[in-house]
């Protein structure tokens, strides 16, 4: 499968998550930070996903997590906007503010650099279904703001096949 904008792994890793949720009969949103919509973006480019994916939340903002997502400003304060608690209250969110069952969710720091003590490439994940959120923090390293993002959408799709079993 092929796309203008994304490569042809990614959009084989969308078509892929798309089967396995049209099977399991499972709608998917997404909460973005750092990807900016992108992985919404890859499962979109995937003709007839209309039927599975639902919608997307881009809460770039600490602000936007809490009013669009209702991720507490304590979690926030107290773990940062980068973080596996920030991440899981992302997908949390996101599913309880949809109609989705599967929910992936993603804040990080692409860079370029540092954003106080989180290095660039650090991004912290969440996927939540009705058995709660799973979160974990990924470390990409320094490879650049494009990499970096590319690398969370990789994983991210990864992560949504993987709770399809």
């Amino acid at each position: 499968m092929t796309d203008d904008f994304f490569p042809e792994d990614v959009m084989d890793l969308a078509a892929q998550v798309l089967e396995a949720a049209k099977a399991k009969g499972v709608m998917i949103v997404t909460a973005e930070s750092c990807t900016g919509g992108l992985i919404f973006g890859a499962l979109t480019a995937v003709a007839g996903s209309s039927s599975v994916a639902e919608r997307a939340f881009v809460t770039y903002s600490n602000h936007a997590k809490m009013e669009v997502l209702g991720v507490p400003k304590a979690v926030l304060k107290e773990h940062g906007a980068v973080s596996d608690a920030t991440a899981a209250a992302m997908a949390a969110g996101a599913l309880e503010r949809s109609r989705a069952q599967l929910a992936v969710a993603v804040t990080g720091v692409a860079g370029p650099g540092a954003s106080g003590p989180k290095p660039e490439g650090m991004v912290s994940f969440a996927v939540a279904d009705a058995a709660g959120a799973r979160p974990h923090t990924m470390q990409f390293g320094a490879l650049g703001r494009g990499a970096v993002r590319a690398a969370t959408v990789r994983h991210a799709l990864g992560m949504l096949k993987a709770a399809l079993g």
